[in-house]
């Protein structure tokens, strides 16, 4: 299986999406929107904002792992 490593993330507030490349030895727990500033923080139950606000999971899952364990 190829793990991908650009993921869009899409705003909860505003709905703007920004593709971005995931890091593929670290969690990444804050992200700020480009759009409308807004700092966003895993869901509850998710380990970063790919899990949680983007078009792909973060690799580490991809990979079937735990993230950032």
């Amino acid at each position: 299986m190829k793990i991908l490593l650009t993921s869009t993330i899409t705003c909860p507030y505003c709905k703007y999406q920004q593709e971005e490349e995931m890091p593929v030895d670290a969690c990444q727990y804050f992200y700020e929107c480009k759009n409308c500033k807004t700092i966003l923080m895993p869901k509850q139950g998710d380990c970063c904002v790919f899990c949680s606000f983007g078009s792909v999971a973060c690799p580490p899952v991809q990979k079937d792992k735990d993230c950032c364990s």
